[in-house]
Order: C-alpha cells, then sequence, then structure tokens
C-alpha cells in the first residue's frame, strides 16, 4: 500500500489531496467532511484587496452622501460595525477553520498594490495561517507596459510578502507566461517556498438576449489537466520550489498524473463541488491503488518518474507540444 504522506510548502501532509479555494471555506461542516475524507490541507478563498477597498469606499460614500442631510445628522450615523471595513470577518474565518479542522489551512490573497500585500499578508500570519497562497493575476490592458515590467512588479510583490512573514508563501500562477521557467524562477529568488499550477479564472460570456455581459463558475474537467501535467513535468528538476497541480483533477488517475510528474500536492474543486465530498475518498482509494499496483510504497519514490529529466520517453512531451501548435488542436 502507498503510503500517501507528503511535504508540501514545509508542512508534513497526511495525504497530497488539499481541498483548494472555494466557497467551502464558508461551510465549516463541508470542510470537516472533507478532512474525514482524507484531505491533507484546506486553501481558503482569496482575501480580495481591492473587494476590500470597495467597500471600505462605498462605506465612506454612504456617510459622506448624508452627512450634511440637517442638523441632527450625525445623530443618525450607522455604528461603524455594520460595515465590512476591513479582512477582520476573514481573518476570524481563519482561526476558526485553524482551531476546527486539525490540518494546515493555507490562507489565500489576492491584492493589488504592494502596500495591501504586505498588511494583508502579516494579518493572516498573526490570525495563524500555516501558509499563504498569492493569486498573481494582472490583466494586461495597457498597451505602453511590457510583460517583462508587469512580471518583474508581480516579482516584486512576492519579494515584500516573503519578506514580511516567517510563514511559507506559495504563488498560484496563470498558465499565459511565455517563459514560465525563468518566471518560476524570480519566485524562487524572491522567497517563494511553493508555486501552484495553474489558476482558473472566471470568463466573461455574452447574453445576446439581454445584450449583457455574464459571468459564470465553469467547473472544470479531466480535459484540463494535460496543461498541468506538462508544466510540473517541466519545472521539475528545475527549481527547489514544491509544486501543486490544481485544475482538472477528478479521479485517483488524475492525482497519480500530477504526482508523477512532479507535484507534491494536488489541489481539488470542482470533483468536490460537483460530487461532495465523497469525491475525495474515492480519488485517495484510486490514487493508493493505481500507485501500489505500479510498485511505490511511498509518493518520494513516485514523484518527478515520468518527468521531463525522467520519463522514458521525455521527448515526447516536446512533440505533442509542437503536434499540437502544427496542426492547431485544441
Amino acid at each position: 500500500m502507498t503510503e500517501l504522506a507528503t511535504r508540501w510548502l514545509g508542512l508534513e501532509l497526511r495525504s497530497p489531496l488539499v481541498v483548494g479555494a472555494s466557497p467551502l471555506t464558508d461551510d465549516l461542516d463541508a470542510l470537516k467532511a472533507c478532512v474525514d475524507a482524507g484531505a491533507g490541507a484546506v486553501v481558503m478563498h482569496s482575501l480580495f484587496e481591492e473587494q476590500l477597498v470597495e467597500e471600505q469606499m462605498a462605506a465612506h460614500r454612504f456617510i459622506d452622501s448624508r452627512i450634511n442631510m440637517d442638523a441632527e445628522a450625525r445623530s443618525f450615523f450607522p455604528e461603524s460595525e455594520l460595515f465590512e471595513m476591513g479582512s477582520d470577518s476573514y481573518l476570524q474565518r481563519l482561526e476558526l477553520l485553524r482551531h476546527s479542522l486539525g490540518v494546515p489551512v493555507i490562507a489565500s490573497l489576492n491584492g493589488i498594490s504592494a502596500g495591501g500585500w504586505t498588511r494583508h499578508a502579516r494579518e493572516l500570519e498573526a490570525a495563524g495561517a500555516h501558509a499563504i497562497e498569492l493569486n498573481l493575476y494582472d490583466l494586461a490592458s495597457d498597451p505602453e507596459e511590457t510583460a517583462e515590467a508587469l512580471e518583474q512588479r508581480q516579482l516584486s510583490v512576492v519579494r515584500s510578502v516573503a519578506e514580511q512573514v516567517s510563514i511559507p508563501v506559495s504563488v498560484k500562477l496563470s498558465p499565459f507566461y511565455s517563459a514560465l521557467p525563468a518566471f518560476v524562477a524570480g519566485i524562487e529568488e524572491s522567497g517563494a517556498r511553493g508555486v501552484v499550477l495553474f489558476n482558473r479564472f472566471y470568463q466573461p460570456d455574452m447574453d445576446l438576449d439581454e445584450l449583457e455581459l455574464s459571468r459564470e463558475v465553469v467547473l472544470s474537467t479531466s480535459a484540463e489537466l494535460p496543461l498541468r501535467l506538462h508544466a510540473a513535468a517541466m519545472l521539475y528538476g528545475q527549481t527547489t520550489l514544491e509544486m501543486a497541480v490544481s485544475g482538472g483533477v477528478h479521479s485517483g488517475d488524475d492525482a497519480a498524473k500530477a504526482i508523477l510528474s512532479g507535484a507534491s500536492a494536488v489541489q481539488v474543486v470542482s470533483a468536490v463541488l460537483s460530487e461532495g465530498t465523497g469525491a475525495l475518498s474515492r480519488i485517495t482509494r484510486e490514487m493508493t491503488a493505481r500507485l501500489s499496483g505500479m510498485g511505490y510504497r511511498s509518493l518520494a519514490e513516485a514523484r518527478g518518474v515520468m518527468s521531463m529529466a525522467n520519463a522514458p520517453n521525455a521527448r515526447t512531451w516536446e512533440r505533442l507540444n509542437y503536434a499540437r501548435l502544427l496542426h492547431g488542436w485544441n
């Protein structure tokens, strides 16, 4: 029987299966069920700095619009605690999960300014987060800003957070970097401990009947996994960062492929949202059976076996990518 214990971000996990950032964070009973089903850690949904700023500005606009209504206006100002003026509710939730789940709890942060990132990171550490997952995503909309300038700004954010906290920092990336190994090397130099491959984003669509933009959450499928496998296989052996695969893991074979490609942990969300917490039990059984059947006694023995550095036919990774490009496969 394959031993499933693993080490990710310097944390000892009983299983590589991690509940990724999702609405499940708000359901303590569901998270407890995930842990009972085999989850080795939990990632909270992101604390969005821009959302906090907008909420604070909305509160100020509400008060300012009423300040001169009449001479007694100040007497009926709402109490400040009626407004979400900061990250307090998120921090309280973090403390609750930390004391209730019995597995590492990773806070997730998505910020827009260097000062905001570091301030909130210190708050998350003080509230008991075992690690912090940074979501790096900038929508490149300025034609005068180069990719290099954008990436340097992101690396500056990683460096500033890593310097401000003593807990491990992991960086969740988008799949859109033109030179991923070089950027990951920059992340490592900036002081991060791990990297997550890859983030999935809300994709705006159009409602032609109403002529409006719409946004839907589309759950992943296993078809999204190869992109992650290729990135992990390419990076394994080129970085000391501990990798996690996120997106497209729906079966034990999917999880096993992520480990064989070089991942230390596997984040699961869509399978749990669609199937319930039983998905984690099923994936654990399937993954254990697959790796045991292949003769691996531990995840350490299996990790990276199918990376570009170790796979018997490693050049196939590149040949398949070239074929997709040449023939326009999608």
